[in-house]
């Protein structure tokens, strides 16, 4: 008999199934149709396992083809009543994720070997059901699980592995308007108070740092914290556009300037879908190099047209070609924060965030007025293409001494848009390709943000490890959002039933199985918890920040 049995509420019976399809469980009569969801956890209740399962798929049917050709009239309610769950009754598709056996209290999950038998009660999860498979904070010392939501129908929290969470590389995909910055802060929260990476987040639409924007509907003018404001000097801000930061109320610690002889080749041939630039346009950056060293682009965006042929007969690139490529990139020229003269001798900005990262404090970049695909792309390949390098740097070190010391910290790098930086045309020529399915023993690790997963290449989708998959109306988003996936099918039709805010499918390498979960509410309490597990004395209870919300936001 199964630990739990005698209180879970009983939903059904199991009636039919098979390992790979997945089983069926016949509706209890005393239950509606109507209250069941797709994506509610229950528990198969097996002869010696408890089977821990999902809710995919839901029909209807009737013994006989008679009840269906005469169905009861509209006034015939009682034949309704004598009908149900003998005549008419409604079967629930269930794909069992993990099993574990009864009366074994600490035994953990298993994955799913067998079925369970016929006629098995299949019950609602209990708070003990979903602490045992997804653990509590409560358990860990406060370090390694954080509550992200609850599950359907539930009010019991559902935590994230966060140590499992940051060893790869992860995603946050949704629609426009279902809330993907809300839920990317969330976890971006968990890890910066727990200490289990420093972070790295472009913010190109400047929702990270200070104060946000609250996605409540009928309310444009309600804000909430950004990650500066709940964990102080733990966060930096950097910003290409410090006036842009200080008109909405925040501050900058570092302003960020990017020299034209910091930039590659490398990284300006990710731009060439945004720059509708043919082949032979961006890969005449590299007879630039060759030809003018560190001060190729300079010399480039300074060049006349009669000067553009002259480089193009010196450099062996066609004439058309190099002048395209002058064109497009002439839009950088006149940008406050870009300059063509040398960066030597000068601060770099670039690599004061590096000593921040360093130093244990994550950095939220900000692009201020500047969010165009042009400057995002080339000033995230720029800094990343460098810090890969550093920290390829740093793990021959630590191979080398084996001293703790050495070790690099762990780094989420946080990336908005992300298929202009990971589409199939793009991914093996960019740092972030390289960073998702490589870096991951080097300590670094992307979460991937976006709201067209079909645009991210097949590859680099098979190496996310973890997904907080929102909903999406595109077959081809669902389908590469399930990419890598087991039972992509029955997740399918959970995600075509989500609703369009706060529901969530969370699924992958840091959970057991799994869930559709209500996601945990960007609100006081989360802040009160967070502030307080960072160990910042300042910690306001729930009441103070909402007091401080309403006077300062």
């Amino acid at each position: 008999m199964s630990l739990d049995s005698s209180t879970r509420s009983r939903v059904g019976v199991l009636t039919r199934g098979s390992l790979g399809q997945g089983v069926e469980m016949k509706l209890d009569p005393a239950r509606s149709v109507e209250s069941v969801r797709a994506g509610t956890f229950v528990v198969v209740e097996g002869e010696t396992f408890d089977f821990f399962s999902l809710i995919t798929d839901l029909s209807i049917d009737a013994a006989n083809e008679g009840i269906l050709l005469r169905p009861p009239g509209a006034d015939d309610e009682l034949l309704r009543r004598v009908l149900q769950g003998s005549g008419t009754y409604a079967t629930v598709s269930l794909r069992p994720q993990l099993m574990v056996p009864q009366g074994i209290g600490d035994e953990p999950p298993l994955p799913v070997k067998t079925v369970p038998a016929h006629f098995s009660a299949v019950g609602e999860a209990t708070e003990d059901d979903v602490a045992r498979v997804f653990g509590a904070e409560a358990l860990d010392g406060g370090d390694r699980f954080f509550h992200v939501g609850t599950p359907l129908g539930m009010d019991t929290p559902v935590c994230l592995d966060l140590a499992r969470f940051v060893e790869r590389s992860n995603a946050v995909f949704g629609k426009t308007g279902t809330g993907k910055s809300f839920l990317t802060r969330l976890l971006l929260a968990g890890t910066i108070a727990t200490g289990r990476a420093v972070s790295l987040v472009f913010d190109m639409h400047n929702e990270y740092g200070d104060r946000a924007r609250q996605e409540t509907d009928g309310d444009a003018t309600a804000f909430v914290p950004g990650l500066r404001q709940l964990f102080g000097p733990k966060v930096q801000i950097f910003s290409l556009d410090p006036e842009s930061t200080r008109r909405r109320g925040g501050s900058t610690d570092v302003e960020l300037h990017l020299y034209a002889d910091q930039v590659e080749p490398e990284d300006v041939l990710p731009l060439r879908e945004t720059l509708n630039l043919n082949a032979t346009a961006t890969e005449s950056a590299y007879g630039l190099k060759k030809q003018y060293g560190r001060r190729w682009l300079a010399r480039l965006l300074e060049a006349a047209p009669p000067e553009v042929e002259q480089m193009a007969e010196e450099t062996g690139a066609h004439p058309g070609s190099l002048a395209a490529l002058r064109r497009k990139l002439d839009r950088l020229d006149g940008l406050p924060f870009f300059h063509l003269e040398e960066q030597r001798g000068k601060q770099d900005a670039v690599d004061e965030l590096f000593q921040t990262l360093d130093a244990g404090r994550s950095v939220v970049l900000e692009f201020g007025r500047y969010n165009s695909l042009l400057v995002y792309l080339l000033v995230a390949n720029v800094i990343t293409r460098r810090l890969r390098h550093r920290y390829e740097a740093k793990m021959e070190a630590y191979e080398k001494t084996q001293n703790e010391a050495d070790k690099p910290q762990q780094l989420l790098i946080t990336v908005e848009e992300a298929h202009n930086f990971l589409g199939p045309e793009t991914a093996r020529e960019t740092p972030f390709g390289k960073i998702a399915r490589e870096m991951r023993k080097f300590f670094v690790s992307l979460l991937i943000v976006d709201q067209r997963p079909s645009g991210i290449d097949e590859e680099v989708l098979s190496q996310i490890g973890t997904k907080l998959v929102a909903q999406l109306n595109d077959e081809k988003d669902i389908a590469a959002a399930l990419v890598g996936s087991p039972g992509a099918g029955g997740l399918r039709q959970i995600l075509a039933s989500l609703d369009s805010k706060q529901q969530a499918l969370l699924l992958g390498h840091a959970v057991p199985m799994p869930i559709t979960i209500r996601t945990r509410d960007y609100g006081p309490d989360l802040f009160a918890a967070v502030k307080a597990r960072a160990g910042r004395p300042e910690a306001e209870s729930a009441a103070e920040i909402q007091e401080a919300m309403g006077t300062l936001f």
